[in-house]
C-alpha cells in the first residue's frame, strides 16, 4: 500500500474507478483501488471519494493531487499509519 507519513498526517495514494455500481475499497497487490458510483464530471467523483473515506476513517480528508486523474493522493490528519492499514486490510 502506498501510505506516506508527512508532517500534516498521512498521504494515501489511491486509484479510482468511477461509474461503478457501488462505492467500495479494495487492496489489489500494492495498490488501493476505490470504486466510486459517481460520473467523472464536475468533481463528483472527488466529492464522493472524500465524503465516503471521511466516514470510513472517521477523520477529515483532503484531496491534495489528482483532481482530474484516476491516480489521487489524499491527506488524512490525526490517524496512525497502523490504524489506517488495519482499516484498509479489513475491507
Amino acid at each position: 500500500m502506498k501510505i506516506l507519513e508527512v508532517k500534516e498526517g498521512l498521504i494515501l495514494e489511491v486509484y479510482v474507478k468511477p461509474s461503478s455500481k457501488e462505492f467500495r475499497l479494495t487492496v489489489e497487490g500494492n495498490e488501493i483501488v476505490v470504486f466510486c458510483r459517481e460520473e467523472p464530471t464536475k468533481g463528483r467523483v472527488n466529492k464522493e471519494l472524500v465524503k465516503e473515506l471521511s466516514k470510513l476513517f472517521h477523520n477529515k480528508i483532503e484531496l491534495v493531487s489528482g483532481f482530474s486523474s484516476k491516480q489521487k493522493r489524499l491527506l488524512i490528519r490525526g490517524v496512525e499509519k497502523s490504524e489506517l492499514e488495519r482499516v484498509l486490510l479489513d475491507k
